[in-house]
C-alpha cells in the first residue's frame, strides 16, 4: 500500500480515537474530508476538493474489513487479516 494512503486511513481513525468525546460515539466520518495524522498529538482535518480527490484517489486503497487500528508507544499501528482467534476482541 502506497505511503499516502497508509498516512490517509491512519489519520482519519486517529481523527476519531484522538477525541474523547468521538472515541465514545459511533465514528462519523464525513464524505469530502481528510483526516491528517501527522504524528503523536498533531491532526489535521480539512475539506477535499474536486481536484485533489482525484490526486488522492491515485493513492487510496479501500480499508478491509476487521481492519484493526491501535496505538502503542505512541504510534499508530493497523492489523488486519488476523486469526479468527484474534477477531474478538476485548473493549473496554
Amino acid at each position: 500500500m502506497a505511503l499516502l494512503s497508509k498516512t490517509t486511513m491512519a489519520a482519519a481513525v486517529f481523527a476519531v480515537i484522538s477525541s474523547q468525546a468521538l472515541s465514545q460515539a459511533c465514528w462519523d466520518f464525513k464524505s469530502d474530508m481528510a483526516y491528517m495524522y501527522r504524528g503523536p498529538g498533531n491532526m489535521t482535518t480539512g475539506a477535499i476538493g474536486e481536484g485533489h480527490r482525484s490526486a488522492f484517489m491515485k493513492y487510496a486503497a479501500k480499508v478491509p474489513k476487521n481492519t484493526v487500528f491501535f496505538m502503542k508507544d505512541g504510534e499508530l499501528y493497523t492489523a488486519s487479516g488476523m486469526p479468527d482467534s484474534l477477531n474478538d476482541l476485548h473493549m473496554e
